[in-house]
């Protein structure tokens, strides 16, 4: 029932915005500058029976997938570090707080002298923006694990390496798994600037290309798929938490 209550929000929350849509584009009526709802859904139909659609997003949640990979690989051995070590902390945090307020939209010029157009600028500038979450909610995590669990394992002669296995990672799961939502967020947001410019395939290239050639319902079209696979891919998240840390707060309340 509870399942049923929310879809109904939900449903009615995405009638009012399709009217609401609809109405401007009847009061602008310019389809090239805001096509209805209705020529957005029929672009959507074109793009999906000529596979397009899907073509590009299966390119981009690719990349998604390996960046969110490979930032997981490097933020979170790098945060059990400086949660774990005060030294390490010291070194390295100074690093972090530098390069953290840069966007990664803004290492794209240098990246394309780098890479160059293809799949290593996105993947790299991807991975940089869910870097930073990732290590953040890794520190944090690591830092709120209760010490009395860890002085406990120690007092019981348990190595170092299997207390950090065994007794600080269960404990931070569930700040580590929020801390990679909010990575997932920051580099599915960075995808469509990095493929606008320095890739030849995805849904970024495909909205750039169908704006050049002036088809605004297409363009909206690959607008909504970044959306809905955002949308899909939180909610994976969120499941997956819930499976696997269900006794965590945010995991009992959705």
């Amino acid at each position: 029932m509870r399942g049923l209550a929310g879809a109904g929000v939900y449903f009615r929350t995405m009638a009012v915005f399709a009217v609401v849509w609809w109405l401007l584009s009847m009061w602008k009526s310019n389809t090239a500058l805001l096509p209805s709802p209705v020529a957005v859904v029929g672009a959507i139909w074109e793009l999906a029976v000529d596979l397009e659609l899907f073509k590009h997003a299966a390119i981009s949640l690719a990349r998604m997938i390996g960046s969110l990979a490979l930032a997981i690989a490097l933020a979170v051995p790098l945060g059990i570090l400086m949660g774990l070590s005060r030294i390490a902390d010291d070194l390295v945090d100074p690093l972090v707080e530098i390069l953290r307020p840069i966007s990664g939209i803004a290492w794209i010029p240098l990246a394309l002298f780098m890479f160059g157009i293809g799949n290593a600028l996105p993947v790299f500038i991807m991975t940089y923006a869910a870097f930073f979450p990732i290590v953040l909610g890794t520190i944090s995590g690591v830092r709120g694990v209760d010490r009395r669990l860890v002085d406990a394992a120690r007092t019981m002669g348990v190595p170092s390496r299997t207390i950090v296995t065994t007794v600080i990672m269960p404990a931070a799961a569930p700040a580590l798994l929020v801390a990679i939502r909010l990575g997932v967020a920051s580099a599915w947001t960075a995808v469509v600037a990095a493929e606008l410019i320095g890739a030849p395939s995805g849904l970024g290239y495909a909205i750039e290309w169908y704006r050049e050639l002036l088809m605004t319902p297409q363009v909206m079209a690959f607008i909504a798929m970044i959306g809905v696979l955002g949308f899909l891919f939180d909610a994976s998240l969120r499941w997956l938490s819930r499976r696997l840390t269900p006794w965590a707060p945010q995991a009992v309340s959705r």
